[in-house]
């Protein structure tokens, strides 16, 4: 207990030492005395306590000392070493002090003045410090502003100027000449804003047609490819300068002197789809940019101004594309120009502007494409009539067969059944027409695309185009390929075939363009196809033509006969000439197999009669006087051959003796002159069973005329003067007889 004790005294001590040796001196009573105030005897131990540590505080002191006693001695040595020179400092010290105060006079002798200015700056100061009072800070701001652009929040800055700030001070002259200087400065703000407005239009006009570009691919508004902020603060400062409506009136002539020059075209616009696009993307830019105008300012253009313009724009667009598009000749364009249109018009539409006359134009516009796919084709068709071979297209294997009924719908179970290889009717030409139409048809659906129009408008669309391409490009194709000189009897035929078949598929173009717009046949309002009376009419153009080439060919042959007119006896045999026409004439019939039989029975009637007719011609001509029996006789012979070959029915399907009655005339003139039955011809005349009923009397009249003996020469009446010369009288009898008929007939 007692070590315990002694412990913590020791401890406590130690303690009492550290706080003496830490604290201030004025705290050291208190600790002391709670030495003393403890157990017996602790103050002794406090002091040896207390005495050794001094010892030990001394020690270090010692060695302190010990450490920095050289560097002290060293120090003093160099501090008397020191005293010299700081005396002769002194003395130096000294006379600047004494040079200075000498100086000196002369400042004081200003300092009144000094006092005087001071008293001027203090007085500045307050004056500024007033003024700050009145305007603070508003004409540096307003410099600011001006320097920097900021022209709006200028014009307000001296808005506030002259009706706050000014009117506080106005008294002195420096605010008089402010004042006075602002409205000069409203003058440039005014002038600089109008310039910045004329760069904006100018900067539009030339971009115009990108900003149209974007608007009709609607891949950005207007505001992200132009900077309006000259339009709004323009307008902002006239308002706030209360000249809004001038400004407003400014900006709505300039814009519609543009939108005459925007609507201008070029010369060669038609020429390229460039031009038509470059054409539109301005409208459409100019038009763009006055929507946005007109939703992001309050009254600078209204809505009857934009419809004025558009109404004046629309008027003139259409004028332009009616003139200019008439000018093209290729399909292809008047179709770009037609898309272009329909997107033309959706994006105007899209921003409230109406369309509809536009879409009227569109029905002119196709009309020209129909007028150009027209011109396209008629090229075409007469490419194909020009290259075709005019021969039945041959096959030779089973594709060849599937190749040609998959371009043509050809059905004939005839044929089907033959071997290969085999011919089809028709001509190569045949497939490619009906391909062809097919190919007009999808050029002109072309059209119809994206026009919002009905199933039923574009099936009707579609049939007035096709029966157009029909009945007048080529119906007009066919009939003057007909009429060509090189054109022959096997190619007439041919394309009478050939349009027989085109005739039998105009149903199939019908299904095809039912199947293209799901409108049946037999709605009311459906457009039916004219190829029929196309096709026949081509038809009886070649027939016509086949009537009348035969017949040249026939004068061809006529042309060759060499009769000698006074021969006393004919050659018992037909002339060479009518032998090769009757020759030419079989075999030209043989290839009239394929015709329908009306056809090729009237080629052949109308042959024979013209044949008849051109003999009859060549025996009465008035260019021949003299015609001998011989002669007649020889006339007969080829006569004969004429009614062998009709009566040897070169062409199936007549009744009878008909074919031969086409050379009836010359049958009963000759039988009259060579049994030289006057009487019964003069007995019977008038009577409906005459003998000689197909003979007039002035043909008999003519003829016998050609026989007289005016001549003298040795003819038939020669040997009427040697054995009867009553005959003589008879012929004038006749003679006369015949004539007072004719006057008779004439009267």
């Amino acid at each position: 207990m007692a070590e315990n004790d002694t412990l913590e005294c020791v401890t406590e001590h130690e303690r009492i030492l550290q706080e003496i040796e830490s604290t201030d001196t004025a705290c050291v009573g208190p600790t002391l005395r709670s030495i003393y105030d403890d157990q017996p005897n602790a103050h002794k131990r406090f002091m040896e306590k207390l005495d050794a540590r001094i010892r030990n505080h001394d020690r270090e002191i010692e060695k302190m000392c010990n450490f920095h006693h050289q560097g002290f001695v060293d120090a003093i040595t160099e501090l008397l070493k020191v005293r010299a020179d700081s005396e002769k400092l002194m003395g130096q010290v000294t006379d600047t002090n004494r040079r200075l105060q000498h100086a000196g006079r002369e400042v004081t002798s200003q300092t009144d003045e000094v006092i005087h200015c001071r008293l001027q700056q203090r007085n500045m100061v307050t004056t500024v410090e007033k003024l700050q009072l009145c305007l603070p800070a508003h004409q540096s701001i307003l410099t600011k502003q001006y320097c920097f652009c900021r022209h709006y929040a200028a014009l307000k800055t001296m808005e506030q100027l002259e009706k706050v700030y000014i009117p506080r001070v106005s008294q002195y002259r420096f605010c008089q000449i402010m004042a006075e200087n602002l409205p000069r400065l409203r003058e440039e703000i005014k002038e600089i804003s109008m310039s910045d407005l004329k760069d904006f239009l100018e900067s539009i006009r030339k971009h115009s047609d990108k900003v149209g570009e974007m608007a009709m691919r609607q891949i950005l508004m207007a505001h992200d490819l132009v900077d309006f902020s000259p339009v709004y603060r323009c307008l902002h400062i006239y308002t706030v300068l209360g000249n809004r409506e001038t400004f407003e009136n400014y900006y709505r002539k300039q814009r519609k002197k543009q939108a005459r020059l925007v609507l201008q075209p070029q010369g060669n616009m038609h020429e390229t789809v460039e031009g038509y696009t470059r054409y539109f993307n301005q409208i459409v830019g100019f038009f763009v940019v006055e929507d946005h105008i007109l939703h992001a300012t309050r009254g600078l253009v209204t809505r009857p101004f934009t419809d004025e313009l558009w109404n004046m724009a629309l008027s003139k667009i259409i004028a332009v594309l009616r003139t200019h598009s008439s000018y093209c000749d290729d399909p292809d364009l008047v179709l770009d120009l037609k898309n272009l249109i329909v997107i033309f018009a959706d994006t105007l539409q899209g921003y409230g502007f109406p369309v509809n006359r536009l879409f009227d134009l569109l029905f002119e516009v196709r009309d020209q494409y129909n007028e150009t796919l027209l011109k396209k084709w008629s090229l075409v068709f007469r490419e194909i009539f020009e290259l075709d071979n005019y021969s039945p297209i041959p096959v030779e294997t089973e594709e060849e067969y599937k190749l040609v009924i998959s371009r043509f719908p050809f059905h004939d179970a005839e044929i089907e059944k033959q071997d290969f290889p085999k011919k089809l009717p028709m001509s190569q030409s045949v497939p490619q027409i009906y391909t062809q139409v097919k190919e007009f048809i999808y050029a002109s659906l072309k059209f119809s695309e994206s026009l919002h129009r009905s199933s039923t408008e574009i099936d009707d669309m579609l049939r007035k185009s096709t029966n157009l391409l029909l009945t007048r490009t080529l119906n007009s194709c066919l009939q003057n390929h007909i009429k060509k000189p090189h054109i022959g009897l096997t190619e007439l035929v041919q394309i009478i075939i050939n349009t027989t078949h085109l005739e039998q598929a105009c149903r199939y173009l019908e299904d095809f363009i039912t199947n293209i717009t799901n409108v049946s046949p037999e709605t009311v309002h459906t457009t039916r196809l004219y190829g029929l009376s196309t096709f026949k009419d081509a038809r009886h153009a070649a027939e016509g033509e086949i009537y009348t080439k035969l017949n040249q060919k026939i004068d061809e042959f006529i042309q060759l006969a060499d009769y000698d007119w006074n021969m006393a006896e004919s050659d018992g045999r037909a002339s060479g000439y009518l032998m090769d026409l009757i020759n030419f004439l079989r075999s030209t019939f043989q290839v009239f197999t394929h015709l329908p039989g009306k056809v090729a029975q009237t080629a052949c009637m109308s042959a024979c009669k013209h044949l008849s007719t051109s003999l009859m011609q060549m025996l009465l001509d008035t260019e021949l006087k003299q015609i001998s029996m011989g002669a007649i006789q020889q006339f007969n012979l080829d006569v004969i051959q004429c009614e062998l070959f009709a009566s040897s029915e070169p062409v199936p399907g007549f009744q009878g003796d008909t074919l031969q009655m086409a050379f009836i005339d010359l049958r009963q003139l000759l039988d009259l002159f060579l049994v030289w039955d006057w009487s019964t011809y003069l007995a019977d005349y008038g009577q409906p069973t005459s003998k000689y009923l197909r003979v007039s009397p002035a043909t008999a009249l003519a003829l016998l005329e050609k026989m007289k003996d005016t001549s003298k020469k040795n003819n038939i009446f020669s040997q009427f003067r040697k054995n009867e010369r009553d005959k003589q009288k008879l012929i004038e009898t006749v003679v006369k007889q015949l004539r007072s008929l004719v006057n008779l007939m004439s009267s």
